[in-house]
């Protein structure tokens, strides 16, 4: 990554005269080696996640910081325990597989849905005029955070109720990833039953219930 007009003009300097880094996991900011653990950044323009530091992840966490261009993705894991959605309002996005995200994009001033598959993330292309009537007024999309947060339903088997959860969105980019290495057939086989199993596992577990919320 190179510096350029939209980062403030302190980090920017730094990013020009800093020698080239060694080799692996770097900050893609200033290039400070990485913790295992570390934050990310979202370029709304790009639509790309980016690794950083704590020191560079601090400095976007204001929507007006880098010229809007960046935010820092924030570390919350939400859950309504009285959130319902029924099979017949899942059927109403026309989402092929059971699990999906949603995300407010501001640039496109639009919610967006993707959903896992053998390519990757695929967006729904459908119309969204289900997210107005089903989603946008629940009490995780009233606290959904545009572009740095996502609301992951998983639909479950027929007959099974639905779970939502308010989360990073680089965790849901990253559950594609992991699909999308393992998946076969129509719906991703054993292998992405099992790692959506486990991430929703992990999502549960990480969650704490949304102030407010029933249940």
């Amino acid at each position: 990554m190179t510096a350029g007009t939209d980062l403030p003009p302190g980090l920017a300097r730094v990013l020009r005269q800093r020698p080239m880094p060694a080799p692996g996991e770097i900050c893609e900011m200033c290039g400070e080696s990485l913790d295992r653990a570390h934050p990310h950044v979202a370029d709304l323009t790009g639509r790309g996640i980016l690794c950083c530091c704590r020191a560079c992840g601090m400095l976007f966490t204001s929507p007006v910081a880098g010229r809007g261009r960046y935010r820092t993705i924030p570390d919350r894991w939400l859950a309504d325990p009285g959130f319902v959605l029924s099979e017949a309002a899942w059927d109403r996005f026309q989402i092929p597989v059971r699990l999906a995200f949603f995300f407010r994009n501001s640039v496109q001033d639009r919610v967006v849905a993707l959903y896992p598959g053998p390519g990757g993330a695929t967006e729904s292309e459908l119309p969204l005029d289900a997210w107005d009537d089903l989603l946008a007024d629940s009490a995780l999309g009233q606290a959904l955070s545009p572009d740095v947060e996502a609301l992951i339903i998983d639909r479950g088997e027929r007959g099974e109720s639905a779970s939502c959860h308010l989360v990073p969105i680089d965790a849901c980019y990253e559950l594609v990833g992991r699909l999308r290495l393992g998946w076969s057939g129509f719906d991703g086989g054993p292998q992405a039953r099992a790692e959506i199993a486990s991430f929703l596992a992990m999502v549960s577990d990480r969650s704490r219930p949304l102030a407010g919320s029933a249940g």
